[in-house]
């Protein structure tokens, strides 16, 4: 009978274990490759040694072969002379067979040859095998090389040709059909093809085919296909009857009028899954039509990633005999409170970084449709569906994507967005050694809490003092003045409003955002661009709750332009370069002043110090300069 269990969740191991007890026998086929072809493969048999390695007794050194006991006794006060003219010490060279009658080599540094290379001086014995190479010492012949299920390395293909080994048998790669849907997308075939209306380009296929070729999987990906019932059905069926040995069928998992994946493999097969308790990922789909595992994957793509990962990449790996390494893990500050929904264990992406003798960590932004989220984390935090969060300050175990050394050279950038901290990331990048950039955005004031916390190596600022006219210095004054800290000046910008092309509600001024037909996109509240609007109403003599939209937030100057184009909002204050990337108007506002807030204590770190050298080479500054409304006249300036 099959079964509809949507709702009806699993937790995430229950369902991996149901999945995996499907699969129990679910080994591919063996073939033989040639081995040097063969990295990253894995072994379905046991690979015994042909050959002994070394096939004979060899020099490890140059020098003069030797019978040891004819060595004894030479010493400072008593050297020995040993005669080369009448065979009883042979010259030889590194890697070269030792003449049978000979036993040790003397390293030729520890010889002194006569005029003639005829005879040799030594004042220090050697001992038998001393300085040789011994038949078999590294391998020998019929010895096990390599077990089954072994996954081969580079290292390893030099040591089966080593020992003779020119094929090896190994698991054929698993091969995978995925099937993309959803009318709403279009795929993207060239650079200036333009996206229509209401459509989004299709890129889980790619994304998911991926991380099936990491995993050592052949891939096949359908052609786009639109949400339709019987066309769907016959896709799925066309690639189960086919020699693939899994089929993902991407979006249509949930539960909307148009998400048919479920129903059709309920229909031909069974469904042992519909739903488990993950976030991103819930809507996943286990099932199994005529014997072949199929999953169905949601379509927002950090959903696809996640569920991807946690079903399909162990499936692959299981095929082939791989084991399925857990990720390296840390122990980590938070530096935020993340709610969590009771019942689901959530997935946050988080970025990592080392402060001082510890590590750090901040969360990403939440978001199953949000693609940057993965791309811009560099660990992960796996919140349990009993727990209802985790606090600020807590001790939590995060999952590294990213290897060690990467992180710990991670520098942690909170407070303030600018453009410019992405042209710092790229020049970090780029530098030798490179550093990674993590910058997240929480506004000037929650940079110099940051600070304040040790939760940072530096803040981005743009905090007006509306009664001195001055910036960041009162603010460091009046939250960071038991820390030492360095203010230096990165650059003056142009802050204005951004409107859509032609300034179709001619925008000029603050007073023109409390009209009623004006629709406002705002900064977060402790933002430096935030308090010079309130400074601009409060100097015009304007009331904040005049503004239509004024409540509205959002974290980033190209999030406001963002709004600003797709017409959700009339008019944002940001910067010129956030305008001109999206094409936008500007109306001019002031100029302000940006700077980093750096610990002291941090200014020898190697990379603050490449990060400090950066910002005062002409060619960054001439490319800050070229995305317009910035001056770098004061740039590197210590305050």
């Amino acid at each position: 009978m099959k079964r509809k269990i949507y709702l009806n969740m699993h937790t995430l191991e229950e369902a991996q274990q149901i999945f995996q007890e499907q699969l129990a026998h679910s080994l591919t086929d063996e073939e033989e490759v040639d081995v040097r072809n063969a990295c990253d493969r894995v072994t379905s048999r046991q690979v015994p040694a042909r050959f002994s390695s070394p096939a004979f007794h060899g020099a490890a050194m140059d020098g003069l072969a030797v019978r040891a006991e004819e060595t004894f006794g030479a010493a400072d006060d008593s050297p020995i002379t040993l005669s080369i003219a009448s065979g009883q010490a042979i010259p030889i060279n590194t890697g070269h067979p030792l003449p049978d009658d000979k036993n040790a080599v003397i390293m030729i540094e520890h010889v002194l040859l006569s005029e003639d290379e005829q005879q040799g001086v030594i004042r220090a014995p050697v001992y038998p095998w001393q300085n040789v190479r011994k038949t078999g010492e590294d391998i020998v012949a019929t010895e096990l090389l390599f077990p089954t299920h072994h996954t081969l390395s580079p290292a390893d293909i030099g040591a089966l040709l080593t020992a003779g080994c020119p094929h090896v048998w190994v698991r054929k790669k698993p091969r995978i059909t995925i099937i993309p849907t959803g009318t709403e997308l279009v795929q993207l075939s060239t650079a200036d093809q333009e996206i229509p209306s209401g459509k989004t380009v299709e890129s889980n296929s790619a994304v998911l085919a991926a991380m099936a070729r990491k995993a050592g999987a052949e891939v096949k990906v359908s052609p786009l296909i639109a949400d339709d019932y019987d066309n769907i059905k016959k896709h799925l069926l066309e690639a189960v009857r086919s020699d693939t040995d899994i089929v993902t069928i991407n979006a249509g998992s949930s539960a909307g009028s148009a998400d048919y994946a479920v129903q059709i493999i309920e229909e031909l097969g069974d469904v042992l899954v519909h739903g488990v308790t993950i976030m991103p990922g819930k809507p996943t789909i286990l099932g199994i039509i005529d014997n072949k595992p199929v999953v169905g994957i949601p379509g927002y793509p950090v959903s696809a990633i996640i569920s991807f990962e946690q079903f399909v990449v162990p499936v692959l790996k299981k095929m082939q005999g791989m084991d399925q390494d857990a990720p390296p893990q840390v122990t980590a500050t938070l530096a935020k409170n993340i709610p969590s929904r009771g019942g689901i264990e959530e997935f946050r992406r988080m970025i990592t970084g080392r402060i001082d003798d510890h590590f750090v960590t901040v969360p990403v932004k939440k978001g199953a449709g949000a693609i940057t989220t993965v791309t811009r984390a560099n660990s992960i935090l796996r919140i349990p569906g009993s727990s209802e969060g985790e606090n600020k300050n807590s001790q939590v175990q995060i999952e590294l994507l990213r290897p060690l050394p990467q992180i710990e050279k991670t520098l942690l950038c909170t407070g303030s967005h600018d453009l410019t901290l992405d042209l710092i990331r790229d020049f970090l990048k780029k530098s030798n050694p490179a550093y990674p950039l993590a910058s997240t955005h929480v506004g000037s004031l929650g940079g110099i809490m940051a600070v304040k916390e040790h939760m940072t190596h530096i803040a981005g600022s743009h905090l007006l003092d509306p009664q001195s006219g001055e910036y960041n210095t009162s603010y460091l004054h009046r939250y960071l003045g038991d820390q030492d800290v360095t203010l230096i000046t990165l650059v003056f910008r142009q802050q204005g409003f951004m409107v859509l092309p032609g300034n179709p509600k001619k925008i000029e001024t603050v007073a023109d955002l409390t009209r009623e037909d004006v629709i406002f996109i705002n900064r977060q509240s402790g933002s430096g661009t935030r308090v010079l609007l309130d400074y601009e109403l409060d100097k015009a003599g304007l009331d904040a709750d005049e503004i239509t939209g004024y409540d509205n937030e959002e974290y980033t100057h190209m999030a406001v332009a963002v709004s600003v184009l797709s017409g959700k909002s009339d008019a944002g204050l940001g910067i010129l370069a956030a305008a001109r990337a999206l094409k936008l108007d500007f109306v001019p506002v002031t100029e302000e002043r940006y700077d980093l807030i750096i610990p002291t204590r941090f200014l020898e770190l190697p990379m603050i110090k490449q990060l400090l050298d950066i910002i005062n080479r002409a060619d960054f500054q001439k490319q800050v300069e070229a995305m317009g409304g910035y001056s770098t006249r004061e740039t590197g300036r210590v305050s």
